[in-house]
């Protein structure tokens, strides 16, 4: 069962919409982006066949559901088996000629989480659904600072100290902002240059008080790629002023957001909720595990207040 937008019973939440000119733009290449949305289970992929990454993943996640399975129990102990989705050409897509490439110091990051969709009433089916996050469509280079470190931190809490803890059910967007000065790849990919995003996000919904909300996190790794001399420093003049945002970021860290500021970034439009965040700037998070770093970072329970009933 793919993204469900009545998944939590009392709300239905659409997901984001990219703008007009995003799909002129794709049809001008002669794309219909109807046929780039894909469904697995528990979630679904907007694709982007230009960037030939994800815009955004969409999930349901179920905590009362949810079932813990080992990494090694996937693909029957054979190991990751990641691959392209045949519904769509394969040039569209960036796979092992991309993160085997000379020069490719990235992992390949999950943006929807595998235990996220680790949740069904039938064993065999959550693991079938953990095995569907194996596809590239799911997949975005990243620096493993920050696919294993606050950001994979930040997304644990959301997974297993609320939404399973508390046995709720919660709706999550994953997904990279295409900046039009994005760096390129060190290396060409079958003679083409590829632009690596560097800004990341993720908003999640959840039911509070009888009322929808939403909270949004983002994070950076632009300055990491440009220090293992994985892309050339960018030079474009067509750059989007909204990028000089994250000049000042720390790499690897995550923020909390306002979800309108991952609108002004990403181009795209969320579903309108509730919002407890409500700083005008972003505000790091500084997180090991659930406990709290120092006592001047975010506290553990200003984190919770946004995600927890």
């Amino acid at each position: 069962m793919s993204y469900m937008r009545s998944f939590m019973d009392d709300f239905e939440v659409s997901i984001p919409e990219i703008s007009s000119v995003e799909i002129e733009k794709i049809e001008d290449n002669g794309f219909d982006i109807s046929e780039y949305y894909l469904d697995y289970l528990n979630y679904s992929v907007l694709h982007n066949p230009l960037r030939k990454f994800p815009y955004f993943t969409a999930c349901n996640i179920h905590g009362d559901l949810f079932k813990k399975i080992n990494r090694d129990e996937l693909f029957s102990g054979k190991g990751d088996k990641w691959k392209k989705d045949e519904r769509i050409p394969k040039e569209t897509q960036l796979g092992q000629e991309l993160y085997g490439a000379d020069k490719s110091d990235f992992d390949k990051g999950h943006l929807t989480k595998r235990e996220d969709v680790q949740w069904a009433t039938n064993r065999n089916k959550a693991i079938e659904a953990a095995e569907s996050t194996f596809y590239f469509t799911n997949a975005m280079p990243q620096v493993d600072r920050l696919n294993r470190g606050v950001w994979r931190r930040i997304e644990d809490y959301i997974l297993h100290h609320q939404t399973v803890e508390n046995n709720i059910k919660i709706n999550v967007f994953t997904g990279p902002v295409f900046f039009e000065d994005d760096p390129d790849f060190v290396t060409k990919v079958k003679d083409n240059i590829i632009q690596i995003p560097y800004v990341f996000w993720k908003v999640v919904y959840y039911k509070m008080n009888g009322a929808l909300h939403r909270t949004g996190f983002i994070t950076s790794q632009k300055h990491l790629l440009e220090k293992r001399r994985i892309v050339k420093p960018s030079v474009r003049a067509e750059a989007k002023p909204e990028s000089d945002l994250f000049m000042t970021f720390k790499d690897a860290e995550t923020y909390q957001v306002r979800v309108e500021f991952i609108e002004k970034t990403s181009g795209l439009s969320f579903q309108k909720a509730n919002e407890n965040f409500l700083g005008e700037t972003p505000e790091e998070l500084i997180l090991s595990g659930v406990d709290v770093r120092s006592e001047d970072s975010l506290s553990i329970e200003k984190v919770s207040i946004n995600i927890t009933l």
